[in-house]
């Protein structure tokens, strides 16, 4: 696999330990305002999933030693514009976004930016990145698998996240 591609996979590893970093502060900053957490038993499973999901991709292109890569310049816009929407939803949501479900009875629902048109926009964009980048690195059984187990995730954190925001309001 061509060196560039390596250092596209270096920076979305370093672009998620980021956003753990500032989920970290946000989780903080909303908990000292009273903020609860929510559903706590189930997050240690997107931490696996999504550890899991740069080890297979990190595993498979070696295993798959591609001397015949060619670059998708499709599924790297497609990824680029993954990019936009997360940076997109991270933004509008400001000191609120976070990693975890995290509720404060003082603060109101985000109903702009992305979340004006659906509830969970980065839970769509994080699905379509679980299957593009592996696809963009030629990982086709890391693109087959973990979209899947991302939508069992979701199966169960968006119910709980639902109830904590009714509950909330």
């Amino acid at each position: 696999m061509p060196i560039y591609l390596w250092a596209v996979l270096v920076m979305i590893i370093l672009q998620r330990l980021v956003e753990l970093v500032i989920a970290r502060s946000n989780e903080n900053w909303m908990k000292q305002r009273g903020g609860v957490e929510k559903g706590a038993a189930h997050y240690k499973w997107f931490v696996i999933v999504h550890t899991l999901f740069f080890a297979s991709l990190i595993t498979e292109v070696l295993l798959r030693n591609q001397q015949s890569f060619s670059f998708n310049y499709f599924l790297f816009a497609v990824f680029l514009l993954t990019q936009i929407g997360r940076i997109w939803c991270i933004a509008t949501l400001g000191r609120f976004w976070n990693t975890k479900i995290i509720i404060s009875p003082q603060f109101d629902v985000v109903k702009r930016g992305p979340y004006r048109y659906m509830k969970h926009p980065n839970y769509l964009i994080v699905g379509i990145e679980l299957l593009v980048i592996p696809l963009l690195f030629g990982a086709w059984y890391t693109a087959m698998v973990f979209p899947m187990l991302h939508v069992l995730l979701l199966y169960v954190r968006i119910p709980i996240e639902e109830k904590a925001v009714y509950e909330h309001n």
